[in-house]
């Protein structure tokens, strides 16, 4: 199911002016990117275009993004943000006479719905991406969310 996604998201990307996309579910973070020449200065100061593939890997002693990010979340505690996958519209119940799907405190199974995104006119159930506690519900029912803006803070269990 996860290739259907990917998939997905490789398509918005050679069908739009993004050019790179970054988004996790299931636990896992995936990038796509399209390929760019990169320009780099030669010592005669004229440009010459390489493949970045060619571009060497930073070493040991550099500090990556990657590390910084795992720094950030030792520090808040190993929450995980669940981050809106599309822009649209926030509901937190199926309909506005219903419960929510998930309130504060409340312990939440891998590939539960928390809550609807609609986009489009259509409704786009959001689960879980992992086992977990909900700590905080960071947007109001009814409020317009963005492309990768934080939904729901959950304590991983």
């Amino acid at each position: 199911m996860w290739q259907d996604k990917l998939k997905e998201i490789i398509y918005i990307l050679e069908n739009s002016n993004v050019n790179e996309i970054e988004v996790r579910f299931w636990g896992r973070r995936y990038r796509v990117s399209k390929q760019a020449n990169v320009v780099v200065p030669s010592e005669s100061d004229s440009y010459s275009q390489i493949n970045p593939q060619n571009i060497e890997q930073p070493n040991s002693g550099t500090i990556e993004p990657q590390n910084v990010q795992e720094t950030d979340e030792l520090e808040r505690g190993n929450n995980e943000d669940l981050l809106s996958p599309m822009p649209g519209t926030f509901y937190i119940s199926p309909t506005p006479d219903d419960d929510p799907f998930v309130s504060v405190g409340d312990e939440v199974k891998k590939g539960q719905t928390l809550c609807i995104i609609e986009a489009m006119k259509i409704m786009n159930e959001i689960e879980s991406e992992f086992d977990g506690i909900i700590i905080n519900v960071k947007v109001n029912n009814g409020d317009p969310v963005e492309y990768n803006q934080s939904l729901f803070e959950i304590k991983p269990s």
